[in-house]
């Protein structure tokens, strides 16, 4: 996969103001004071991104234990966002990014015009910066590991 555009480790987390799937707001300045994880992923109910929110359902206590949250991104409307929640068994929020059409995932460097969608990528925040990134094509999920390491590196800085 290419290099993206966008801000690497290190930089300031980009400015952006969503809703999660309940319609209630979450800005960019959240993030000063809470560890997350900002998971940017295609579209709600595809098959790769159902099974990739699962895994990362199933390993949201381990991080949420070690002080970390979980967001997940997508193009989708906030309504759909809560149905597939809802469907899915997913606790964590899912932040829709439907209009302006991608414009957070524009922010991050990952967003597909083509397609319209934003591509898998994940970005670790801590103390308002981007503590890590990383992503997969957008066919593949991306390692569970991946976040238990990125976690463990946050955890010894």
């Amino acid at each position: 996969m290419p290099a993206l555009a966008g801000p690497g480790v290190g930089s300031a987390v980009p400015r952006f103001s969503l809703v999660d799937q309940f319609g209630a707001p979450v800005d960019s300045g959240r993030f000063a004071d809470e560890d997350a994880f900002l998971v940017f992923y295609p579209f709600a109910f595809s098959r790769v991104c159902t099974s990739e929110l699962g895994a990362l359902e199933a390993l949201r206590p381990e991080l949420e234990e070690q002080g970390i949250g979980v967001y997940g991104v997508s193009v989708d409307h906030k309504y759909a966002l809560r149905a597939y929640a809802a469907d899915e068994g997913l606790g964590f929020g899912l932040l829709s990014d439907f209009w302006p059409h991608g414009a957070a995932a524009t922010a991050f460097g990952c967003f597909d015009p083509e397609h319209g969608r934003a591509l898998r990528e994940t970005f670790l925040l801590s103390g308002g910066r981007i503590a890590d990134r990383f992503g997969s094509a957008p066919d593949a999920q991306r390692p569970v590991e991946r976040y238990r390491s990125a976690a463990r590196a946050l955890r010894r800085a």
